[in-house]
């Protein structure tokens, strides 16, 4: 009888130990599925991991994905600019026109284009394909508010258009300078019309001034 008592406690003894392993390991496997991730999602800093879904989803529309594409916008000057949001205070430009190679080789801005940006080859943080380089372009920039000197008149912008006023810089040069400039730089002739050759000037035409593409010669009256 008294080995079969204690064979009874043995057993008994056996199965609470038993028991304890099963919650201990049960306790165990949920803190490994914890420190894992598990369905939180907990990078097991505290901090949830961001895919890049939900990084895309959350850039402004356009930022980021193309360095300066057409419509997004730079931060002023035309040094050391970088790319911002349209919707940023620091905002003060927008891309109108993107093209690859030399400004002095390649497609003109359009005409009511305030400065262009030059771009050279660089490594940012953000670039067009994540291979850490940024092609050779420019970007032809419009000012998200006046004054703006790419337009008639306005005494800048990289293109001459009709509307624009020019003094004699000598050398069979001219300067282009605002219509309504005061002070000693002021405007001597004012672009009324853009032909194909001089013989389409109309006949007041006093100067012609060089402007590229299709109707390269400017027309200008003296003021």
């Amino acid at each position: 009888m008294r080995e079969r008592g204690a064979s009874g406690a043995r057993c008994a003894l056996s199965a609470l130990v038993a028991a304890l392993f099963a919650v201990l390991g049960a306790a165990l496997l949920t803190g490994c599925q914890g420190l894992a991730g598990g369905d939180d999602g907990d990078d097991g800093d505290g901090r949830r991991p961001v895919s890049a879904a939900t990084s895309a989803a959350g850039r402004p529309s356009g930022y980021g994905t193309v360095f300066l594409a057409v419509d997004e916008c730079s931060s002023s000057g035309t040094v050391g600019f970088t790319e911002v949001p349209c919707d940023s205070g620091r905002a003060a430009a927008r891309v109108v026109a993107r093209e690859d190679g030399r400004a002095s080789s390649g497609p003109p801005c359009p005409a009511t284009t305030d400065f262009v940006l030059h771009i050279s080859e660089r490594r940012p943080s953000a670039d067009e394909d994540g291979d850490g380089a940024v092609p050779r372009g420019y970007a032809c920039m419009r000012k998200l508010r006046p004054p703006h000197p790419g337009d008639p008149g306005g005494g800048g912008g990289p293109r001459t258009i009709v509307g624009d006023c020019v003094r004699d810089a000598g050398d069979g040069r001219v300067h282009e300078t605002a219509c309504d400039a005061g002070g000693e730089k002021k405007p001597q002739y004012e672009i009324v019309r853009a032909v194909a050759e001089r013989s389409a000037c109309p006949a007041a035409t006093a100067l012609y001034v060089s402007l590229g593409g299709e109707r390269p010669v400017g027309c200008a009256r003296p003021l």
